[in-house]
């Protein structure tokens, strides 16, 4: 599909990103760059890429897909050093970032007016991070979210979509807008809620620590797991969507109110109703195919 991809941060998705182009041949060469030496040297090393280098307009040039794979807050950086490079109606970029409508205005105004930018976000990952952790499956079977700009053609955005698909996702186009406010509610605030709740037991009573760890293979662990993630990548898209999780943060505490309410009350009928309600709303996740579990694919 492509003669060079340059992928900028091999992380997790970067990473598992160049497998799965390099398994199905989607591209003659598959290039990156990270800040890092060690992992300029370790992508080589495990022929992730065929080549890696600190120097991004270096590997950008020549590239007619150029995929973002950073923490939202580097993204101006990165423009800075490859608007240069990007060549009027031969170049994608495209990105992997869980936020969109501040991003889209950022980089839209730094790059050639013919440039095809298409923000994309595979709802995909793992709590594990760095390109050990990636492997080609970790997009199938998931969905992918194309925020085309006004700096998109058609043939580009379905270019774009073909791609995603032959990596294994499930793609869908919406507004940059809509995009933001569906994925506060579906995985911005339950991340806040995970952090906030391993914060919360980790200030327990210095007696009590022991016991919290020990009886953890229940529901905390499940939220230790979501609160593994990686840090900065969650402290910029925090930021970047905070008009949105800021209102669902205090809807959230407004219902958790109700269910506090209730309890002191000791209203059985309300809570047994909010309980079924929400497990209706989980058998229909379910059922829709996009169960809370990444699936393992053989991985250990």
């Amino acid at each position: 599909m492509f003669k060079k991809v340059c992928i900028i941060g091999c992380g997790l998705i970067g990473s598992s990103l160049a497998r799965a182009i390099k398994k199905n041949n989607l591209a003659q060469q598959v290039v990156s760059s990270n800040r890092s030496k060690d992992i300029n040297k370790k992508v080589i090393e495990l022929k992730i890429v065929d080549d890696s280098s600190s120097d991004t307009k270096k590997m950008a040039e020549g590239s007619d897909l150029i995929i973002i794979a950073t923490p939202l807050s580097s993204y101006e950086d990165i423009i800075l050093k490859i608007k240069d490079t990007l060549k009027n109606n031969q170049t994608i970029l495209t990105d992997v970032g869980s936020v969109k409508r501040n991003i889209l205005r950022l980089v839209e105004k730094n790059i050639p007016e013919k440039v095809s930018w298409i923000p994309s976000h595979p709802i995909a990952g793992t709590e594990e991070s760095g390109p050990e952790s990636g492997f080609s499956e970790l997009f199938r079977d998931r969905w992918c979210i194309l925020t085309p700009s006004k700096k998109a053609n058609e043939k580009d955005i379905n270019l774009l979509k073909t791609f995603w698909q032959k990596v294994g996702s499930k793609v869908d186009i919406m507004e940059a807008e809509q995009h933001d406010y569906i994925l506060a509610i579906t995985s911005h605030i339950p991340h806040l809620i995970a952090y906030n709740i391993v914060n919360t037991s980790l200030n327990a009573q210095d007696e009590k620590k022991t016991d919290i760890v020990k009886y953890s293979a229940g529901g905390l662990r499940d939220f230790t797991r979501i609160a593994a993630s990686n840090p900065v990548m969650w402290r910029d898209i925090f930021i970047e969507n905070k008009d949105n999780t800021s209102k669902l943060i205090s809807k959230f505490i407004e219902n958790l109110e109700d269910l506090k309410k209730a309890i002191e009350d000791g209203n059985g009928k309300k809570l047994e109703k909010i309980f079924v309600k929400t497990k209706k709303i989980r058998k229909d996740i379910v059922e829709a195919g996009q169960d809370i579990e990444q699936p393992n694919f053989g991985r250990k």
